[in-house]
């Protein structure tokens, strides 16, 4: 019984081998280079759905917005804003327990 089972196990071992060949060789060729094709795609999109104007350098309008000294007086009152802590605000008492 011993020489007939020597060649069962050696065909197992080919069909076992074939078989993960062919496995690897599937995962080689799969469908991610169709979905190399599309990749990033939806960010792109996003990217340019936010943008407001695509070519600015062709528009002939002004911009639209402060003028330049109310623009200079906003940005002083943002920086003066940073040098000093800003104001807190004090809890009222209801009175009771307390001073």
């Amino acid at each position: 019984t011993r020489k007939s089972a020597a060649p069962l196990a050696h065909m197992a071992t080919l069909v076992a081998t074939a078989t993960l060949g062919a496995g690897l060789l599937g995962c080689a060729t799969s469908s991610t280079s169709q979905l190399d094709k599309s990749f990033g795609d939806s960010v792109r999109a996003i990217r340019d759905q936010q943008i407001i104007a695509p070519s600015p350098s062709q528009r002939q309008d002004p911009v639209a917005g402060l003028d330049g000294v109310a623009a200079v007086h906003t940005q002083d009152r943002y920086r003066e804003s940073f040098k000093q802590p800003p104001k807190t605000f004090e809890m009222l008492s209801s009175g009771g327990a307390g001073q």
